[in-house]
């Protein structure tokens, strides 16, 4: 039977990820600097058109030509200087013309004594416009020509879109240069990223990493309950021998009898279950002690007929220990303390799991940004992780659950299907 392909690990993934945005970036703003440059070249052509058009239409020279009848000799006056200022300004024409919009200059002879192909205004005043002439398609402004306030004729200057189109190819370089810089920049980034991941995860993809912070999150968790119910015991069981050393047998058997009375309450809901986890029920137990350790009220119910979990044994003591924890940070800040744990069956055959605690409660507008990763309300340090509910929802999810906020009171409502097949995943 032929092998899967081995799944891509958690570091090369990152590496994909951020080399495929990296280049998508670079295409983007590839595209936006040539639109950049093509609007920066177009209205550099209509600033050079206007300001030619304006400063050869205020020059007394082509006033004083216009003003006479005789074309010939206002064409013949004209054309050196046109043709100065066409040199000078590095524009593809200057036309002089009569009021009536015939030419008196052109760059081409021939067109001289030709009606200008383009708008002229209707009241003397500067117009630019995009135009095809016998040039071809160009930028152009026509401005009127004035003398003693009165239209004696006009100047258009202009550029074709070739021209603009060569100015805009000069400038490619430059912006494909950026953009090759911000690509391997980016490219550096993603190899920083996957080295770096590489030294937290290895090569294990991104499931195995999930469970490794799981099996973390569930020694944790259990390993914070029994501790503090080794602790509880331990003190009970010290009180208890010093009373009978002090020959105070009968307190001493009253201690002992209240602390079995205690618990087996707890161990009679697990063990009562069909199905029952040792790792849940060593988890609830341990965490009945911490929740007296922290002077807060446990409230247990589980009802016997629930059925199998879909999650590992880690996966289940890392949803519960996570959400039981977060219920303990929350109500140790209130002044009624407790925090109450719920598993019963669902209508559909599957599990439903509710934590509620007594605490502040978690505002409307952060009851979905509490499951991100990184996110937590807690100070940064050992107990600011921001990872459990994200874990939460991961494993759940993955699970086909889910996993909601509902208040107040404050509660975290879980919803699992029944194991599939008798078997929970791995």
């Amino acid at each position: 039977m032929p092998s899967s392909a081995p799944e891509r690990s958690a570091a090369s993934r990152v590496f994909v990820l951020l080399l495929v945005t990296t280049v998508l970036l670079g295409i983007l703003v590839a595209v936006f600097l040539v639109a950049e440059a093509q609007r920066a070249a177009r209205a550099e052509a209509e600033r050079v058109t206007a300001a030619t058009a304006a400063a050869i239409a205020a020059s007394p020279l082509v006033s004083s030509a216009l003003e006479t009848d005789d074309r010939e000799t206002a064409a013949r006056d004209l054309a050196p200087y046109a043709r100065e200022v066409l040199t000078t300004a590095d524009l593809d024409f200057v036309t002089v013309m009569t009021t009536d919009g015939v030419r008196v200059t052109h760059p081409e002879p021939d067109r001289v004594g030709e009606r200008y192909l383009g708008t002229i205004p209707s009241s003397p005043r500067p117009l630019t416009e995009e135009f095809r002439g016998t040039l071809g398609p160009s930028v152009r402004t026509i401005v009127p020509v004035l003398a003693d306030g009165q239209p004696v004729g006009w100047v258009a200057a202009g550029v074709t879109t070739e021209t603009i189109a060569q100015t805009l190819v000069r400038r490619l370089p430059l912006s494909l240069a950026l953009t090759g810089a911000l690509v391997l920049l980016g490219v550096g980034g993603a190899l920083l990223a996957r080295r770096v991941t590489r030294r937290f995860a290895g090569d294990l993809p991104p499931g195995d990493v999930r469970d490794a912070v799981s099996s973390y999150e569930s020694i944790r968790t259990l390993g914070e309950a029994l501790r503090a119910q080794t602790h509880e015991h331990g003190n009970r069981m010290h009180t208890a021998v010093a009373l009978m050393e002090l020959g105070r047998t009968d307190e001493a058997i009253g201690i002992l009898t209240d602390t079995a009375r205690q618990s087996q309450s707890l161990v009679d809901q697990v063990t009562a279950r069909r199905h029952g986890d040792p790792a849940v029920g060593a988890l609830l137990l341990g965490k009945a002690s911490q929740a007296k350790e922290r002077g807060i009220e446990w409230r247990v119910h589980i009802a016997p007929d629930t059925p199998r979990t879909p999650l590992s044994a880690v996966d289940a003591v890392a949803v519960l220990g996570n959400l039981v924890d977060n219920a303990f940070d929350a109500a140790a800040s209130a002044e009624e303390r407790w925090v109450s744990v719920r598993l019963e069956p669902t209508a559909d055959g599957g599990i439903l799991l509710e934590v509620a605690d007594s605490g502040p409660g978690v505002p409307t507008d952060l009851r979905e940004r509490i499951f991100a990763s990184g996110y937590s309300t807690k100070p940064a340090g050992a107990e600011g992780r921001g990872v459990g509910l994200a874990l939460v929802r991961s494993v759940v999810a993955e699970a086909g659950g889910s996993v909601v906020v509902l208040g107040p009171p404050t509660t975290f409502r879980v919803l699992l299907p029944a194991a599939r097949d008798g078997r929970r995943r791995r």
